[in-house]
């Protein structure tokens, strides 16, 4: 079997076309019909967003996270504050999301502000999570070398009989919210004319304008 050449990979896009005609007037409407049409077609993990952050020395990083909700005023997820992308976000907390949704040859990004949902919203969430989700949040210190699997194995396990069915939520474990600013939805096109539609926060309006692919 021969490996292709990257070079000469290349899709020929042709699904759908975006225009400004058919395109909501907010973004958050045009997002509820694409992720409703992601979620209809089956696409695998069509909740999974690329979520990318800055520190403090100006170096990017980026991890897929999932979308647990979303209205008007952003969209949450939820994480260790610890972890990597919680220390970025408490010294630069301006960040970007991507969706990809490749079968649909769909692509759609968000960027503003973030903010730490409150902790009742953080609760209700936890206390909704799988038991071994729950105990595996008091058990990893997301992004911090540690010694061996078996280690966070008999964290884990030292979790679980600690707290047995009713683990509080960590302080150290809550929701984000992104409130956007910038959103882009991007449609492949054919002969690499993609459609990519970009609104823009104007005090309490957006602005929709097409840019070049």
């Amino acid at each position: 079997m021969n490996t292709p050449s990257l070079a000469d990979m290349r899709k020929n896009y042709q699904q759908a076309e975006l225009l400004e005609s058919n395109a909501a007037k907010h973004p958050s409407q045009q997002f509820t019909t694409w992720l409703n049409q992601a979620l209809e077609a089956e696409i695998p993990e069509a909740n999974a967003m690329t979520l990318a952050t800055v520190s403090s020395n100006l170096r990017p990083s980026t991890r897929v996270v999932l979308i647990k909700g979303y209205d008007e005023q952003g969209i949450v997820w939820f994480t260790n504050y610890d972890s990597r992308k919680g220390r970025e976000l408490a010294g630069n907390p301006f960040a970007a999301l991507q969706f990809h949704w490749v079968e649909l040859e769909r692509v759609v990004r968000i960027e503003g502000q973030v903010e730490k949902i409150s902790e009742a919203e953080s609760d209700t969430y936890y206390h909704s999570r799988p038991l071994a989700s729950r105990i595996g949040a008091w058990a990893s210190p997301q992004s911090q070398t540690i010694a061996s699997r078996e280690w966070l194995q008999d964290e884990l396990k030292n979790y679980a009989d600690k707290f047995q069915q009713e683990p509080p939520r960590p302080p150290h474990w809550g929701g984000y919210r992104l409130v956007p600013d910038t959103w882009e939805f991007w449609q492949g096109g054919g002969a690499r004319l993609h459609d990519r539609l970009h609104y823009r926060k104007q005090q309490d309006q957006w602005l929709m304008q097409r840019l070049a692919p």
